[in-house]
């Protein structure tokens, strides 16, 4: 019996090292999340939400100041950098995301030190939102998260009233969402439709002559000295006594992102009370 142990020996011992070393490296990988850095401060607003704290290697200067991103306390845990892959290069990320495309020699740095460079169209509606969301939550190995985020918007766009309210957004300078604009498909969730002909502006005649009966006003750096801050339709607005003023995060529309989702639902509150 030990002589026919004894010849197995080997093939045990082997057996047993080819465990361990599966053993092992199933726990390396477990240890080494993928991790990301983000040249965007839309895509800074995707990582933060889908990717576990170990897996951020980076979000822009952007992201990090509270004047333009709602999760600039989050932001500030992790390293900043300028929205370039330079300013990134030491920190070794695995994956790289940005949006809106990025330069040939920007690519080709991508590849010279590993990492997978990922850029996201700039989103054109809902879907393209739900779409990136997932890109990004697959390239973390994140896909429940990314789902849990998306089957919220699917929920608010099923519950979306069957009625509707005239209105319109209003940001500095008399900037607004227009018909067909993902920032049009954002508000029509919360039951609100631009006034016919209303393009990316509304004049400050307008609001004095003809109102819109809501108006969803951003605050984004409303304190900060400006002429869009100071634009003379803000005047008329405070006089207009039938039309409703409903405030919002101006941040949260710069990139028009997932983290509509909870102020879009908001809205539809303040609208339909």
């Amino acid at each position: 019996m030990w002589s026919a142990f004894g010849r197995r020996a080997p093939h045990f011992m082997r057996a047993c090292v080819f465990a361990l070393a599966a053993s092992l490296c199933a726990s390396i990988s477990q240890a080494a999340p993928v991790r990301a850095a983000s040249l965007n401060l839309c895509t800074d607003e995707l990582v933060l939400l889908i990717a576990a704290p170990p897996q951020i290697a980076s979000v822009t200067h952007l992201a990090r100041n509270r004047h333009e991103s709602p999760l600039w306390r989050t932001a500030r845990r992790f390293p900043a950098n300028d929205g370039s892959i330079v300013s990134v290069a030491g920190m070794r990320p695995d994956v790289i995301v940005t949006m809106g495309g990025m330069a040939r020699d920007q690519e080709q740095l991508a590849g010279r030190i590993g990492a997978r460079l990922i850029s996201l169209d700039y989103p054109q509606s809902l879907d393209d939102i739900a779409a990136g969301t997932m890109e990004i939550a697959r390239a973390l190995d994140r896909e429940s998260r990314g789902r849990r985020i998306v089957r919220a918007l699917r929920r608010l766009q099923r519950s979306t009233p069957s009625e509707s309210r005239e209105g319109a957004f209003l940001s500095g300078g008399g900037l607004t969402h227009y018909e067909g604009s993902l920032g049009a498909a954002w508000l029509a969730l919360a039951g609100l439709v631009p006034p016919e002909g209303l393009g990316a502006q509304i004049s400050a005649e307008r609001i004095l002559t003809n109102p819109p009966p809501i108006i969803v006003r951003s605050n984004y750096r409303q304190d900060q000295a400006s002429r869009d801050n100071h634009w003379i339709g803000y005047r008329f607005l405070e006089r207009a006594s039938a039309t409703r003023t409903i405030r919002t995060d101006g941040r949260l529309w710069t990139c028009a992102g997932p983290l509509l989702i909870a102020e879009v639902a908001r809205l539809r509150r303040e609208i339909w009370r």
